[in-house]
């Protein structure tokens, strides 16, 4: 279960898709996907999240049992080489339900549980964690016309709606984690204000999950870059979000982020260092 009280833990993205934005199909051969988690361990993820449906802006949907095929070779060797959880990155309570019985603790939904009317009755059955994730619209069109009166109070009512709904359906509180869902359906000005008042999200009560890494708004801000040059403005975020009290950080870079965590706690801490 989530602790909000220890330190933040990495999550180190796995995405066996072809057509991801961050590293365009590198791990869609599951063995290439297999070292590479056990690569992220080495290096510090404290969760590896291994995702078969590409969900940036445009992708089409992926068949779910052509999804499955994409993700349990890999969950199902992972675990056998590393005891840190698994989560499993999917809309589909089909998916879900598989990936956990390979061996997956954490269902992260970037539809908080509503793609499927399915999904909160699985969720409830699976009894793992669950990450609820705000969008507005899907990955094919969430960014076409992104609009809200106030992105910070529309993103914390909604998830915060999406809490007590799954709580009332029976899912025990304590499983559930939120995110604000950066670059679902956001402009760069809406990333920028969810990133700016993140300790809003944390009054939730419930940990907060931040997927910054790599995000198009970085370009945006910096001068167009491709998402293998977006580290610095991914630690940037990561460490805004630290301070802000974010209890888990989605990554690619897991290395330079475990490093970035570190400083920042010790410079919080001084003392321990005498």
């Amino acid at each position: 279960m989530p602790n909000m009280n220890k330190r933040p833990d990495i999550m180190g993205i796995i995405n066996a898709t072809p057509d991801s934005f961050s590293d365009g199909g590198r791990f869609f051969d599951p063995e290439t996907a297999i070292a590479h988690g056990r690569r992220l361990a080495a290096e510090g993820a404290t969760i590896l999240d291994v995702g078969g449906e590409s969900t940036r802006p445009g992708a089409d949907e992926v068949p779910i049992k052509e999804e499955i095929a994409r993700v349990l070779p890999i969950i199902k060797e992972l675990r056998t080489q590393t005891d840190i959880p698994i989560s499993i990155d999917t809309r589909k309570p089909e998916v879900a339900v598989a990936a956990v019985e390979a061996g997956a603790t954490i269902w992260n939904d970037v539809t908080a549980l509503e793609f499927s009317p399915d999904s909160i009755t699985t969720a409830k059955s699976l009894g793992c964690d669950i990450v609820l994730m705000h969008a507005q619209g899907d990955p094919k069109n969430m960014q076409e016309k992104p609009k809200y009166d106030d992105v910070v109070e529309e993103v914390f009512e909604y998830l915060s709606r999406r809490v007590a709904c799954c709580v009332n359906a029976g899912i025990l509180e304590n499983r559930l984690i939120v995110d604000p869902g950066i670059g679902f359906g956001k402009t760069t000005e809406h990333n920028l204000l969810l990133l700016a008042h993140l300790d809003r999200l944390t009054q939730i009560g419930r940990p907060v999950l931040l997927g910054a890494s790599r995000k198009r708004f970085i370009s945006a801000v910096d001068g167009d870059s491709p998402p293998d040059q977006r580290l610095g403005g991914s630690l940037a975020a990561v460490l805004t979000g630290f301070a802000q009290g974010c209890s888990i950080f989605r990554v690619h870079d897991v290395a330079e982020t475990r490093q970035a965590l570190n400083i920042a706690d010790a410079i919080e801490n001084p003392h321990l260092w005498r």
